[in-house]
């Protein structure tokens, strides 16, 4: 066992856990934040997507003795005009069919907004490879993405003002 401390969706956390569990399974059983969906267990799906110090990683391979003194953010702790205009978008371009893989892509949208305000089809596909989606909403995952990326920029063009 080991004690890991680090920040979990803004609040401190300390942790007592075998160091070599994966941060999918502290956030699910330990913690109750089960909106991170286990999907494959080798990060090959993006179900797992949350982000560590702002970058997306997919926590069913992320040893918790690698989150010391880290920021995650779960699809819980999404809150940023981003994350907001990225929900919104997704729910206006009618993304989610069974649900499954939402939260792992709408980690990876947010991730890839903050970092390029306004992505072209490639930017998209690149920085969602890996997200599995079984109901291949594919296009509409891109349309939204876009649609979210001209919320942020009239959001910010406004003034803050939605």
């Amino acid at each position: 066992m080991a004690v890991i401390s680090f920040t979990l969706n803004g609040q401190t956390q300390t942790v007592d856990a075998v160091p070599d569990m994966p941060l999918l399974w502290l956030l699910r059983d330990t913690l109750a934040l089960t909106g991170t969906k286990y999907g494959c267990g080798i990060a090959q799906c993006g179900a797992c997507t949350v982000h560590i110090d702002g970058a997306p990683v997919r926590s069913c391979v992320i040893p918790i003795a690698g989150i010391e003194g880290k920021k995650i953010t779960t699809i819980e702790g999404l809150s940023s005009p981003i994350a907001q205009s990225v929900q919104r978008a997704w729910l206006e371009s009618d993304v989610p069919q069974c649900g499954y893989c939402q939260s792992g892509q709408i980690m990876s949208a947010t991730a890839l907004l903050a970092q390029k305000s306004q992505p072209t089809d490639a930017d998209i596909d690149s920085a969602m490879n890996g997200n599995i989606c079984r109901c291949g909403t594919y296009q509409a995952i891109r349309e939204a993405i876009h649609r979210a990326a001209d919320y942020v920029a009239t959001n910010e063009k406004d003034g803050g003002v939605a």
